[in-house]
C-alpha cells in the first residue's frame, strides 16, 4: 500500500507518472458528485440515499486499496490529483469544484476512514452552502466548526490575495486624481437645445400601462397555477423515451422510484397516480428501452402497494382532518395491485373517514372481481377481519370457484367463520355449494344451521331431505327452540312435499301407551309444516288433529288450515 504524496511535493508530481491509475480517483469523485446531488433531494431513510451513500462508501475503499490518503487540488472548473484532471466541470451554477474555489479552498485531503461518519457531514454541509442565504456562514466557516479528523483542507485569503499581472500586459496608466466638482451657485447658464439631461425626463410617465401591469399578473398567476410536479414528470418520461442511454434511463428510474414516496409524504395524491399511470404507458412506448428499465418503471405501482407503505398511508388518510378529493382517491387506488386486497379488506372495518370508507368499498369490488385467485386465498387468511370480508365479497360476486375453500372453513374453523361461510354459500346458490352446505345441517352451531336450512329450502335442494327428516325425529330436536323447530320442519315440508305428510302427521297425531308423545312446540311445527304442503293428504291430518286441547298445537293447526294467514 502506497502513501500519499506530501503537500510540498503535490506541486511536482505533475512531471512524474501516477502512481495508480486515474480512473479510480475519477470513479469517487464521479460517485461524490452524485452523492451530494441526492443528499440534497432525499431523507436519510430514503432507499435512493442509502444506495448512493453506500456506493460512494465502496469507491473510496477501492481507493484505499490504493494509497492511505487522497490530495486533490482545485481550480476554478477542476480537481486535479498529482497534475492529472479527474474532474472538469465548467458549469459554476452545479460544479463541485467550483463550489469549493469560490470560497478559498484550494486543496482537500480525504484520510482513510472518512466515509466512516465525517462523510455524511460534509454532505450535510455542502447541502447547507448549497442553500444559504447571503446573511449565512460561508463554505469555510462551517468546515472550520466540524473540525474534521479525516478530511483536511487548505484554503487562501482571497480579500489578501493579489493576482500576478498577465504576462505580456503592460502596467496600467496612471488615472489623474480626480477634480473637485464646483458647485453651482450661480444661475445655469442657457444650453443648447440638442444636449439632453436626466432632469428633464419624468419617470412616472414611463411606468408601465393598466394593460401591461394586467398581463404581467396573468401570467405571474398562470405561473403559479402551473403543476409543476406534473410537469417534471413529463419531462423526466420524455427524456426516458427518447434518450437511449442506459445511464440516463437508469438514473431518472432511481428519481422516480424516490418520486412516489415524496409524493406520498407530501400528500399528492392525484400527482402519484398521474405519475404510475404514465410511467406504464412510457415503458411501454419506449421500444428500444432495455427489459429492465422497461420493467422497472412498470412496477413502480408496486412501491404504493408494498406492506410498509400502504397501511401508513391508509393510516394517514383515516387521521386526516381532510383528505384528497374522490377521483384522486379513486385514480390513486387504481394502481394498486392484487396483493393488496387483503390490506383493503382488513381496513374497511376499521376506518372512520366516511370518505376514505367509500373508497375502499369502490377499490375492493374491483381488485376482487379482477382477481378471484386472490380473493379465494384470503377466505383462510390468519385474520378473522380479512376472511370474513372475502367470504362476504365471494358472496355478493356469486364466485362458485371458491366453493371449496368455503367447504372447508365451514368444516374446521370457528363459529364467527363458519357463520360467514355458510352466507356465502347461500348468497352463490349453486349445486356445488347446495351440497356443501347440506353437511351444515346439523352443525354445532345454531347460526349455521338455521342458515343452512333456510338456503337449501329458498334453493329448493331435494338432497336433503332425508338428513332433515332425521332431524326432525331425532332427539337432538329436543334441545332447539321454537325458531329453529320452525325454520327445520318449514323446510322439510316444502322439500319433502306430500310424501312427508305420513311422517308429520305421525308426529302431530301420535296416540298410544307405548309411544312417547313429542312435545307441545314440535307438534305445533308439524301442523304448520303440514300447512305449507297444503295438499288433501296434509289437510286431513289437520282435521284429524281439529280437537287438539293444548293451546298451542291447537292454534298453530288452524293458522295451518287457514293456509298460514291470519
Amino acid at each position: 500500500m502506497t502513501t500519499a504524496a506530501d503537500p510540498t511535493a503535490t506541486q511536482g508530481a505533475e512531471q512524474s507518472q501516477p502512481p495508480f491509475a486515474p480512473a479510480v480517483v475519477e470513479e469517487v469523485l464521479r460517485q461524490f458528485a452524485k452523492t451530494v446531488r441526492t443528499h440534497q433531494l432525499y431523507l436519510p431513510n430514503n432507499p435512493v440515499y442509502q444506495r448512493a451513500i453506500e456506493t460512494l462508501r465502496a469507491a473510496f475503499e477501492e481507493v484505499w486499496k490504493q494509497t492511505e490518503e487522497l490530495a486533490l487540488d482545485i481550480t476554478d472548473s477542476e480537481f486535479r490529483w498529482v497534475g492529472v484532471t479527474v474532474m472538469r466541470d465548467p458549469s459554476r451554477s452545479e460544479s463541485l469544484p467550483w463550489l469549493f474555489f469560490k470560497d478559498g479552498i484550494r486543496e482537500l485531503r480525504f484520510l482513510r476512514g472518512v466515509e466512516a461518519a465525517e462523510l455524511i457531514l460534509l454532505l450535510d454541509i455542502l447541502r447547507r452552502v448549497k442553500n444559504a442565504s447571503p446573511e449565512e456562514d460561508d463554505l469555510l466557516t462551517m468546515l472550520w466548526e466540524q473540525d474534521f479528523q479525516a478530511f483536511r483542507y487548505r484554503f487562501v485569503d482571497i480579500a489578501l490575495t493579489e493576482l500576478p499581472p498577465l504576462e505580456g500586459a503592460e502596467p496600467p496608466a496612471e488615472r489623474p486624481a480626480p477634480q473637485p466638482v464646483r458647485e453651482e451657485v450661480e444661475a445655469e447658464p442657457d444650453r443648447p437645445n440638442n444636449i439632453v439631461r436626466m432632469e428633464d425626463f419624468d419617470p412616472t410617465v414611463h411606468f408601465l400601462d393598466d394593460h401591461e401591469l394586467a398581463y404581467l399578473r396573468k401570467e405571474i398567476q398562470e405561473e403559479y397555477a402551473a403543476d409543476l410536479p406534473r410537469n417534471v414528470i413529463a419531462m423526466l418520461l420524455d427524456v426516458f423515451e427518447v434518450e437511449t442511454s442506459e445511464r440516463v434511463r437508469e438514473e431518472i428510474s432511481e428519481i422516480l422510484e424516490g418520486f412516489v414516496l415524496h409524493l406520498l409524504a407530501g400528500g399528492q395524491y392525484g400527482v402519484v397516480a398521474y405519475l404510475l399511470r404514465e410511467a406504464r404507458a412510457a415503458a411501454e412506448r419506449a421500444a428500444d428501452a432495455l427489459p429492465q428499465h422497461r420493467e422497472r418503471l412498470a412496477r413502480l405501482p408496486e412501491r404504493l402497494s408494498q406492506p410498509a407503505v400502504l397501511p401508513k398511508l391508509l393510516q394517514a388518510l383515516d387521521e386526516a382532518e381532510s383528505i384528497p378529493p374522490r377521483e384522486d382517491l379513486d385514480a390513486l387506488f387504481e394502481q394498486l395491485g392484487p396483493a393488496t386486497l387483503g390490506t383493503v379488506f382488513g381496513w374497511m372495518s376499521r376506518a372512520q373517514n366516511a370518505q376514505l370508507k367509500a373508497t375502499l368499498e369502490t377499490v375492493a369490488t374491483r381488485l376482487a372481481s379482477a382477481h378471484v385467485g386472490e380473493l379465494i386465498k384470503l377466505i383462510a387468511s390468519s385474520e378473522d377481519v380479512v376472511a370474513l370480508e372475502a367470504m362476504r365479497r365471494a358472496g355478493a360476486l356469486k364466485t362458485a370457484a371458491a366453493v371449496n375453500q368455503l367447504g372447508t372453513v365451514l368444516g374446521t374453523a370457528p363459529p364467527e367463520l363458519r357463520q360467514g361461510a355458510a352466507r356465502a354459500l347461500m348468497e352463490i346458490g349453486s349445486p356445488g355449494a347446495m351440497r356443501v352446505l347440506e353437511s351444515a345441517v346439523d352443525d354445532s352451531d345454531r347460526e349455521v344451521r338455521l342458515i343452512a336450512v333456510r338456503a337449501l329450502s329458498a334453493a329448493g335442494h331435494r338432497g336433503v331431505i332425508e338428513k332433515l327428516a332425521q332431524v326432525v325425529e331425532g332427539k337432538a330436536m329436543r334441545d332447539c327452540d321454537l325458531t329453529e323447530k320452525m325454520v327445520l320442519f318449514e323446510a322439510y315440508g316444502a322439500l319433502a312435499g306430500d310424501d312427508g305428510v305420513e311422517r308429520l302427521d305421525k308426529l302431530l297425531n301420535i296416540k298410544g301407551f307405548f309411544s312417547r308423545r313429542p312435545d307441545a312446540e314440535t307438534r305445533a311445527c308439524a301442523a304448520m309444516a303440514l300447512g305449507k304442503i297444503g295438499s288433501a293428504r296434509a289437510l286431513d291430518a289437520l282435521r284429524r288433529a281439529a280437537n287438539e286441547k293444548d293451546v298451542l298445537v291447537r292454534n298453530a293447526i288452524n293458522k295451518a288450515m287457514r293456509g298460514g294467514k291470519e
